[in-house]
């Protein structure tokens, strides 16, 4: 069940296709000319067309003259990031956590840095009729040289000329947070609405030791009635996938952050839209059992969202740029914290739930009893042992009445060859009158394959995990370089098998099993992070008692030597 479940999505992860569902089929492509707003979004409202002397005079001609004018940084100081804007633009330039460490080759020790070097967030286009005007060009003086959150100052506000009107952008923000609102107002629109086109950037920056698994979660998330994901890896180069809104948010994520701007009330839905295009595959170096390679993967795609504007030029939006943390989310609201959700999507219902449960456990212990995640592994591997231990003594003894009654299952079959009917009556009989149930051996090894499956995507997805150390094992979100765990998980497991086989009649397909399923799982295991190797280990090592006792007593029914094999 486990190989079912968890190989193929290793070795053939999903593809989501996604297809154009609509506009023109040269808009919005990366470098391509900006988007006017039937071609931004697919429900973005077209505004009527002002009259000439009207229009805001941000021409190409007047972009390229502010374009020269040297660009700053200002800088915005919280307690749990360092964020920075270019006055060119007032775009976001920099987001480094200052609780999170980068483990990227060449750039490990230093926090994690989540825009890529020359791709800002969050550029702005204004769309007035036939009209568009890149804010982004824009030189914007800022209302002070830096802002320090922590030290009571909260609000950072940046202006600029736009033909006869101004345009202001004013940044809120608050202590000890990701998220931060923003409030902007574009004057001399005469008095007639516009479009604002919201571009996401092309994706964050990776910053973990494993690329591929890091490129393979980049997507861009959108959330209207429910969460939906599109991958970047989905498109091919130059590909258009063009989303319906209206959404209430719009991220872009890797496998632990992400940035998403989002409606500043519950179930509002500001953002018309979303378009997603396709970029050209980047040679990455990836390891695998087979050694190096470079691989070509899907890193960046180009996202953009429109939001409407009234007459008198406002709108409003938040954004969050920072971890997965999904206590965090779950407190924001807006089904955030269904970003990265746990579990594949076919059987996401029943996986995200035990996720959920068992995630919040290991938090709890971790907390409430001052532990170690490592530790708290091996305690809860122990506690779910425990509690199975009644299941699988009765267990036992349902496939000890199986084995006393055998030679009469025999007989009935013999007897009824012919008459399938009524061999399901007499078995069914048997069973009755013999307080036999067929199934009663197959419950204790069923019940806790979904916590294991469950702590498989826990592992893949829960930030709290990532570059946590134990004994030897350097990130328990992380394989073991030295196989270690793997190894012992393997032959711990061919262990349960073995002494669970003593007493039992011959059996030629169990005992191909015995070794052949040890080795299959440790090879499936050997790339797995290993804190889910530990909890599985610990829970097989725990199970070696009562494997034996129930041997022991297996024998003994049988009248044989409990010490014989």
């Amino acid at each position: 069940m486990l190989i079912v479940a968890v190989l193929p999505g290793i070795l053939f992860p999903s593809k989501e296709a996604v297809k154009p569902t609509g506009g023109p089929a040269d808009s919005i492509a990366i470098g391509a000319r900006p988007p006017t707003a039937e071609s931004a979004g697919p429900t973005a409202p077209p505004p009527s067309s002002p009259p000439v002397g009207q229009r805001p005079t941000g021409s190409p001609a007047g972009q390229a003259q502010s374009s020269q004018v040297p660009a700053e940084t200002v800088w915005v100081m919280n307690p749990v990031s360092r964020l920075g804007f270019t006055t060119r633009g007032a775009q976001l330039v920099s987001v480094e956590l200052l609780q999170y460490r980068s483990f990227a080759p060449g750039d490990s020790a230093r926090r994690v840095e989540l825009v890529p070097e020359g791709r800002p967030l969050f550029a702005e286009r204004l769309v007035v009729g036939s009209d568009t005007v890149s804010l982004a060009d824009l030189a914007f003086v800022p209302s002070r040289p830096a802002l320090d959150v922590a030290g009571g100052d909260t609000a950072l506000t940046f202006t600029a000329p736009i033909g006869s009107g101004r345009v202001s952008l004013t940044y809120h923000f608050t202590a000890d947070d990701y998220r931060f609102a923003v409030d902007g107002r574009i004057d001399g629109l005469g008095g007639i609405g516009a479009v604002l086109v919201l571009d996401l950037g092309q994706g964050l920056r990776s910053i973990e030791a494993d690329p591929l698994t890091d490129y393979n979660e980049y997507a861009v998330v959108t959330k209207a009635d429910k969460t939906e994901k599109r991958t970047f890896a989905s498109l091919d180069p130059g590909e258009r996938a063009v989303l319906d809104g209206p959404f209430e948010w719009i991220a872009v994520k890797s496998k632990y952050f992400f940035a998403a701007v989002l409606a500043p009330g519950q179930n509002e839905r500001p953002f018309a839209g979303a378009v997603v295009t396709g970029a050209e595959r980047t040679p990455v170096p990836v390891s695998s059992f087979f050694g190096a390679r470079t691989a070509a993967l899907a890193t960046r795609a180009h996202v953009l969202t429109t939001l409407a504007l009234p007459p008198v030029g406002t709108f409003r939006y938040d954004v969050y740029i920072g971890p997965f943390e999904h206590r965090r989310l779950a407190n924001l609201g807006h089904g955030l914290d269904d970003a990265n959700p746990y579990g594949w999507s076919f059987f996401r219902p029943v996986i995200h739930p035990v996720s959920l449960v068992v995630v919040n456990i290991l938090f709890w212990m971790h907390e409430r009893l001052s532990l170690a995640y490592g530790w708290v592994l091996v305690f809860f591997g122990v506690l779910i042992r425990l509690l199975l231990w009644p299941l699988q003594a009765r267990a036992m003894e349902s496939q000890m009445r199986m084995q006393a009654v055998q030679p009469l299952m025999q007989e009935i079959q013999t007897r009824y060859k012919g008459e399938p009917e009524k061999l399901q009556r007499e078995m069914l009989k048997l069973y009755k009158e013999h307080k036999v149930n067929p199934l009663g051996g197959c419950l204790p090894m069923l019940l806790p394959m979904p916590v294991l499956l469950a702590l498989f995507f826990v592992f893949s997805n829960t930030i709290e995990f990532r570059g946590v150390p134990f004994l030897w094992l350097p990130d328990l979100a992380r394989h073991d370089p030295t196989y270690i765990i793997p190894v012992v998980m393997g032959l711990s497991m061919f262990a349960v098998s073995k002494i669970g086989q003593r007493g039992l009649p011959p059996n030629p397909q169990a005992k191909l099993l015995l070794y052949v399923m040890p080795a299959v799982l440790t090879f499936v295991f050997l790339k797995l992070a290993s804190g889910l190797n530990l909890y599985y280990a610990v829970q097989n090592l725990i199970s070696l008692p009562q494997q034996w006792q129930i041997s022991q007593r297996r024998m003994k029914a049988q009248g044989r030597t409990p010490g014989a094999s």
